[in-house]
């Protein structure tokens, strides 16, 4: 789910860059005010290791296929550290293999980083609700996983429907547009299980790698 280059106008690419610039900034002057930046920088590089991957498996979903996101798995595991590993991730698979554009990084950073923020919040909402319990931690993660990815979906099904020159048939993109954005819900259910899946593995070998992130919200 990455917006290639020759479709978006111009406004909204600066946009993009402008909205990315401004997030990944803040994001690192969060990650700056922790008591110790570097102590997760191993564990951001392994996750966007993995983001840059993982957009190469596809699951097909007739009539048409899908590919993993991980975003919002990003954001559950890595905390504020997700933001950056995506815009990281992304310009990697832009110049290496030609998966998105330059001139669009600025837009599908935000499109798929917004959403992992977003996740990385719904993770660590059981805390401030004093919600605890094996259970409890798994439905977060679900949610943070899957809801990641469905809004990106969501973000870029309108991008996309808004953006269709006039001169081709409107309808039978939209359509087109419509078939692909509904082929990632059971996508987002895969990644949202994948979410719990690795979230349980890492409390029980390494519970620091997430519970880290919660003393940095």
């Amino acid at each position: 789910m990455h917006i290639p280059d020759g479709i978006l106008t111009p406004e909204v690419i600066i946009g993009g860059y402008v909205t990315a610039g401004a997030l990944t900034a803040f994001s690192l002057r969060k990650i700056n005010q922790q008591p110790d930046p570097e102590a997760n920088i191993p564990k951001a590089a392994l996750m966007t290791a993995a983001f840059f991957v993982a957009s190469w498996i596809h699951i097909p979903v007739p009539p048409t296929s899908v590919h993993f996101i991980l975003n919002g798995i990003l954001g559950v595991v890595l905390g504020w550290y997700a933001f950056p590993a995506i815009l990281v991730g992304l310009f990697l698979q832009a110049v290496m293999f030609q998966h998105g554009g330059l001139t669009t990084l600025g837009v599908n950073t935000t499109m798929l980083g917004i959403p992992a923020m977003l996740a990385f919040g719904i993770f660590q909402l059981r805390h401030r609700l004093d919600l605890k319990g094996t259970m409890i931690t798994n439905i977060f993660a679900f949610l943070g996983g899957s809801l990641g990815l469905g809004l990106a979906a969501l973000i870029a099904f309108t991008l996309l429907v808004t953006s269709i020159p006039t001169y081709i048939d409107v309808a039978t993109e939209q359509a087109v547009i419509a078939t692909l954005m509904i082929a990632h819900i059971p996508l987002a259910i895969i990644e949202g299980v994948f979410t719990v899946l690795i979230i349980s593995f890492l409390l029980r070998v390494r519970p620091d790698m997430v519970e880290s992130n919660a003393l940095a919200h």
